[in-house]
């Protein structure tokens, strides 16, 4: 047995990294306090600071340790600066993850390789990724969603629950409570008529308003609603733009009705390969909840 020890040291940068994301987060955190949103600067900022300092502390042992540590570096500090759109960096993370190691592995692979064509595919790593930046054009950002829910309601109270407009509730969604995904806290509103407006607001975060979304009644036939969008300034927004809604509802016996909404939306993150599907899925639980919000359960 070698008395050697092998093990990384932390070195000299590593101390000064680690000193430079603890002085910044330090100055994130007293702001944020001073602003009176202590339990904010402990989730957006002491946590993911603390995380960061930790593994600038901790050498990599081979060049995918190193790569994690500095990817997963930059993904907790694009977290305290984004704040409640953190979400955005936690949906980000595997993309980001993915093209950081299989980069890694291929310029790993082409300094073992005798051919020097071999690096030709390293960029073509990065061409997935090129969708929506300007070099590539976008793909199908035109989305939409549909939930379909039997409710143990006649279609007549189905109908009378719908003009009392939505009211807050308590997320149930699996997807939507462990993403932190933003959902609406304040919801006024009501009526069936064309004109009717009901508003959904977004509470606030430590560094500024969570904006509001207004849906307004544009058509009201028998068992069908339509809904065109016509303010949003949500923290939603940085995500997607919704467009319509249809929400429509049929008898399937005397005791029970057939409920269907469906939402048009655009979607404002690419590449659509991944977030695509990842948006179809928050917003089929997201159109789930606005049913749970109409007492449609």
């Amino acid at each position: 047995m070698s008395g050697t020890d092998e093990r990384p040291r932390r070195t000299r940068a590593n101390w000064v990294l680690a000193g430079m994301i603890a002085a910044c987060g330090l100055a994130l955190f007293v702001t944020t306090v001073s602003q009176g949103h202590a339990d904010s600067a402990l989730l957006f900022v002491a946590l993911p600071v603390l995380l960061a300092v930790a593994l600038a502390l901790t050498p990599g042992r081979t060049a995918h340790g190193r790569v994690f540590s500095v990817t997963t570096i930059a993904l907790l500090l694009a977290a305290v600066a984004l704040h409640e759109g953190a979400v955005c960096v936690i949906l980000a993370a595997p993309l980001v993850y993915a093209v950081a190691h299989g980069t890694t592995a291929a310029i790993d692979a082409v300094r073992r390789c005798e051919r020097s064509y071999a690096v030709l595919a390293v960029p073509l790593l990065l061409l997935p990724g090129l969708e929506g930046s300007g070099v590539a054009p976008r793909f199908d950002p035109e989305q939409s969603v549909e939930v379909v829910r039997v409710v143990a309601l006649p279609a007549d109270q189905v109908a009378a629950r719908l003009a009392h407009g939505p009211h807050p509730v308590g997320v149930r969604s699996v997807p939507l409570r462990l993403l932190g995904v933003p959902t609406p806290g304040q919801v006024t509103g009501d009526g069936l008529d064309p004109g009717d407006r009901w508003m959904f607001g977004y509470h606030g975060s430590a560094h500024g308003p969570g904006g509001h979304l207004v849906a307004e009644v544009a058509a009201h036939e028998p068992e069908h609603l339509a809904f065109r969008f016509v303010e949003d300034t949500s923290i939603t927004g940085r995500w997607l733009a919704f467009e319509h809604a249809d929400l429509r509802w049929r008898p399937v016996d005397p005791g029970h009705t057939e409920v269907r909404v469906r939402v048009d939306f655009r979607r404002g993150l690419d590449p659509s390969w991944y977030f695509g599907p990842l948006q179809d899925v928050l917003l089929g639980a997201g159109a789930g909840h606005l049913l749970d919000m109409l007492a449609l359960r």
